[in-house]
């Protein structure tokens, strides 16, 4: 008999669980990094779920389980984490606490920690007898009772005080799978008919004219023509930045950032007859990514390694008559996704991210086409990487100016003007992940 088989039931999972925890809690990898192992193993799903979910509460559930061990310190990574995903069950699944516990003392076996055994249990049993009394100490202020940093959650206080607590809310929701469909091969109404007959219940969002929202999240291999590319993953607020680049046929396009290539996929799905479409990444690595979706999707474009700050390494000269600049950033309002960014992501930061984007900018400027339109996003809810980033730009380019874009509801339900752009914030009326956008336009010389 195989010894795996010996283990009770989900020991497994919360071993591999608890090894993926550590790897981002501990050592500071993504949780992408530290779940790849496992994207093809049978449990693969099952530790998924468990990471993520431990992830997104780690810290509310870490400082409950902290004072039940004498020595937190001399505590292996692995088996800190055991505890913090094993809380997780006991706290946020329908599972037996007791069996639970069960499964955690053997998972110490899996991870060959068995001498942690006795802790193990003699800790998570005490934490199921007392985690009311735990927890209620802990959700005494607000960052723990919503698992956030408090550098985060003092950042989101001073910019969104009215929006906060939906904010924090919903970067503790599971997010939806929210996919795009490409109406030039099939209506939006037709797919979601193809879904019904396939058993998977979904809508179309009201509000933008290619999403669907999935009621329950499936394997982007059950979808139907997910593999001849009809349809692709993207959440809707992400599916607005091809519609306000308003590309004409004839004009070449920039998209500065463009890996993975769901923005460049949707561009060439919007955009017929354009006379090109360069899609442009730093990193040669990523630049497979967005031939790898394109090819899916059966579109074609210009893919370019080089770099969005130095035009030089990229640009020959003729100018852009649109630019999307889809830039790096803190991620904050994409944590739903990936609640890893809650453990790994400093307020020392988030300068660094400010400086990069401004030269991201800058350098994107240049290849526009005086009368040209520049779209700038990020997933960003902090302003000083959003308007903040713009409005310098505004301030040093005499020839940029803010391009009328729709009014926020007409964008988005929810949708909040800002001083430059557009917000969209988490736990808003759309359902989306919080993106910003503004546009700018080259004004001619002279002018």
């Amino acid at each position: 008999m195989p010894e795996r088989t010996r283990w009770a039931p989900g020991s497994a999972a919360l071993a591999e669980a608890a090894r993926a925890v550590a790897a981002v809690a501990f050592d500071g990898n993504s949780s992408d990094e530290a779940l790849r192992p496992h994207e093809d193993a049978r449990e693969g799903p099952a530790v998924r779920a468990i990471t993520l979910g431990s992830l997104r509460w780690f810290l509310r559930l870490a400082p409950a389980i902290e004072p039940l061990l004498s020595r937190p310190a001399t505590v292996a990574p692995t088996i800190r984490a055991l505890l913090i995903v094993t809380a997780h069950q006991i706290e946020y699944s329908r599972n037996v606490p007791q069996t639970t516990v069960h499964a955690a003392v053997d998972a110490t076996r899996i991870l060959r920690q068995g001498s942690a055994s006795t802790l193990v249990n003699a800790v998570l049993r005490r934490f199921v007898a007392e985690r009311t009394e735990l927890l209620s100490r802990v959700d005494r202020n607000l960052e723990s009772r919503s698992a956030h940093p408090g550098w985060l959650a003092q950042a989101l206080r001073e910019a969104w005080p009215v929006q906060l607590e939906q904010i924090l809310r919903g970067n503790n929701e599971h997010p939806p799978l929210v996919l795009r469909v490409d109406l030039t091969r099939c209506s939006r109404q037709r797919y979601v008919e193809q879904l019904a007959a396939a058993g998977i219940t979904a809508r179309a969002l009201d509000w933008t004219p290619a999403a669907v929202d999935l009621e329950k999240p499936v394997a982007v291999n059950a979808l139907p023509m997910f593999r001849e590319g009809v349809v692709s993953v993207q959440d809707a607020g992400a599916q607005l930045a091809a519609g306000l680049l308003e590309a004409r046929p004839g004009m070449r396009i920039l998209d500065a950032c463009a890996a993975p290539g769901g923005k460049t996929g949707h561009l060439l799905e919007q955009s017929a007859q354009l006379a090109e479409l360069v899609a442009l990444d730093v990193d040669e690595g990523r630049i497979g990514r967005i031939r790898e979706n394109l090819q899916r999707t059966g579109r074609s474009a210009t893919l370019k390694v080089g770099d969005a700050r130095d035009p030089g390494t990229y640009w020959d000269g003729r100018p852009f008559e649109r630019v999307l600049v889809d830039a790096p950033c803190s991620s904050t309002g994409v944590i739903r996704r990936h609640p890893d960014i809650k453990l790994l992501r400093r307020s020392s930061d988030i300068a660094g991210f400010c400086s990069l984007q401004l030269a991201i900018l800058r350098g994107a400027y240049q290849a526009l086409a005086p009368g040209g339109r520049l779209v700038y996003s990020t997933c960003s809810v902090l302003p000083v990487e959003n308007e903040g980033v713009v409005t310098r730009l505004l301030a040093e380019e005499p020839t940029a100016r803010v391009a009328a874009m729709p009014q926020p509801e007409a964008l988005a339900p929810g949708a909040i003007e800002r001083p430059v752009g557009v917000q969209l914030l988490p736990g808003a009326r759309a359902g989306t992940d919080g993106f910003y956008y503004a546009c700018v336009e080259k004004t001619t010389a002279g002018t």
